[in-house]
């Protein structure tokens, strides 16, 4: 699989989205704003998240993800899980709390319940997307998609009564959306997982399974990233109070079983980035040194010496990326971020 150039910018997929979502969203919710004005809201702030990142200069871009949500919180519905939950059909009923963390019980995800067999032939609009991001920019445009652990894990399963069986089956059912993303010409795909480090190894290595099923048999021109973070979300009464630590950040990181995914590159925390050192080989790292937990703006100097720190790793095999998601910051925090990131490139000599 093809590599980035020496230190090229990336985001991982989500970018602020407009706090005048949620006003729109009662809207909609009382009939009072019809779906295809919501879609043109969508559509407008994705022009904008395209417009941040080319003006600030990343490498590879995104739409912002600005088309999953209708508004301006994490959930629900949740860009990375009901976004796609609604359009899997064996994902049936309304969504229950399920707690995800173990460290604030209070803390919970609407989930949704698996109640048939996952069949791979159900599109989930990667491919929509793709075409949409495409036509607003010249820049490589990159796709980005939960991956089937987080799918299987946090859902309520009542059909399979087997994680690994059901990952396997959205290994499946990813694999056949790239394969048209490929099609189409997509030249960049992410996978996202969150939960590794809170699973055990046994499952963990049932998902590095399921998700080298999902990417079989891509060509060796498209660069498949895989985002590893451990649940990195805001402290703020308009996220619902949720906690600000990262969910996730408890057990073993397992960096050794995240290398044996058949990928071009990881994306991870800037301060994980030293447990791929002996298990990286080749690939490239993407350093996520744009902190989206610190509200204040990192200076280029601060971003490329977070990079600078991982002394080990080839300028070649280094990616400039943020730690997570940009959607809970303000506008201008994430552009900030966004000019961090292209201003270390250049002092690192990228």
């Amino acid at each position: 699989m093809p590599q980035y150039p020496k230190y090229a910018t990336t985001v991982i997929g989500a970018h602020s989205v407009p706090d005048w979502f949620e006003p729109l969203d009662r809207l909609l919710a009382v009939g009072q704003l019809s779906m295809a004005s919501m879609a043109d809201a969508q559509f407008r702030a994705s022009q904008a998240a395209v417009l941040d990142q080319e003006i600030a200069g990343i490498d590879v871009v995104t739409g912002g993800e600005m088309h999953r949500r209708t508004h301006n919180r994490h959930s629900p519905p949740n860009a990375m899980l009901n976004h796609f939950w609604q359009k899997i059909p064996a994902f049936q009923g309304a969504t229950r709390p399920k707690p995800i963390t173990k460290h604030d019980p209070d803390v919970f995800h609407p989930a949704a319940t698996c109640k048939d067999r996952i069949t791979d032939d159900v599109d989930l609009g990667l491919v929509d997307e793709f075409m949409m991001v495409s036509g607003l920019t010249r820049k490589p445009v990159k796709i980005t998609m939960t991956g089937p652990h987080m799918l299987a894990k946090v859902a309520y399963d009542e059909h399979y009564h087997d994680l690994g069986k059901m990952m396997n089956d959205l290994g499946k059912l990813l694999r056949h959306n790239f394969q048209l993303l490929v099609a189409e010409g997509c030249g960049n795909i992410q996978i996202d997982e969150p939960l590794f480090t809170i699973s055990d190894d046994s499952e963990v290595q049932a998902a590095v399974n399921a998700i080298n099923l999902a990417i079989e048999g891509i060509p060796e021109n498209v660069h498949v990233s895989m985002h590893i973070c451990q649940g990195n979300y805001a402290v703020g009464k308009e996220y619902d109070g949720q906690i600000g630590h990262r969910y996730f950040d408890h057990g073993r990181y397992k960096a050794d079983l995240v290398c044996k995914i058949d990928c071009s590159s990881y994306l991870v925390e800037h301060d994980m980035a030293d447990q791929y050192e002996r298990f990286l080989g080749e690939r490239q790292l993407g350093i996520g040194a744009a902190d989206v937990q610190d509200p204040k703006i990192e200076s280029g100097e601060t971003v490329a010496d977070r990079i600078k720190k991982q002394a080990w790793l080839a300028p070649e095999q280094t990616i400039v990326t943020s730690s997570c998601g940009f959607n809970h910051l303000p506008r201008n925090v994430a552009f900030g971020k966004l000019n961090a990131m292209a201003e270390a490139k250049r002092i690192l000599g990228g």
